[in-house]
């Protein structure tokens, strides 16, 4: 992690994003682009993974609005308090890595093709990458509040963040 930390401070903020974006643009593309082939069942469940992606894409802008202290006029990542519940409960990173990671997944799934996977991998793994900025830039902002958080909420595992945040509240209850 120092090691990563080292090398980020001399990366350009949007530097892995320059790269990952164009990739996943790419794959969407592709998607309408190529014949459909394959698993009728594999297309199937990347289009629910693809819809799961609309909804941690989306969730956050209204999220964030509501409940992120953002300025009248400013849009809504323009947050000024850090947001720990609802969906930020589950997951650290919903739009960005979530959303993006099961976006490229479900892109892989629906084609089924070796170039969809070629552009998806290598946009998933600087995706995953480039969260790790994220979270510097957070604890930079929001200080030892964010890396409290961090210890409680997963990067983008919302499987696990699910259970985790239904443990805590049986845990509460009893």
């Amino acid at each position: 992690m120092e090691r990563f930390r080292h090398i980020s401070q001399n990366l350009h903020p949007y530097a892995l994003c320059a790269v990952w974006v164009p990739l996943i643009i790419t794959q969407v593309v592709l998607a309408f682009a190529l014949p459909q082939s394959g698993s009728p069942t594999l297309r199937w469940v990347g289009v629910v993974v693809w819809w799961t992606s609309a909804f941690f894409g989306w969730a956050p802008m209204i999220v964030l609005r509501r409940r992120g202290g953002v300025p009248k006029g400013k849009s809504y990542v323009h947050t000024t308090q850090l947001v720990d519940s609802g969906l930020y409960a589950v997951v650290r990173h919903p739009q960005m890595g979530t959303a993006g990671l099961l976006l490229s997944l479900g892109l892989m799934l629906f084609t089924q093709d070796w170039i969809s996977v070629a552009l998806g991998l290598p946009a998933m793994a600087l995706l995953y990458l480039d969260l790790f900025l994220a979270d510097q830039r957070l604890i930079e902002k929001f200080g030892s509040a964010y890396r409290d958080y961090m210890q409680r909420v997963p990067r983008v595992n919302f499987v696990a963040g699910l259970l985790r945040l239904t443990c805590t509240r049986k845990a509460g209850r009893q």
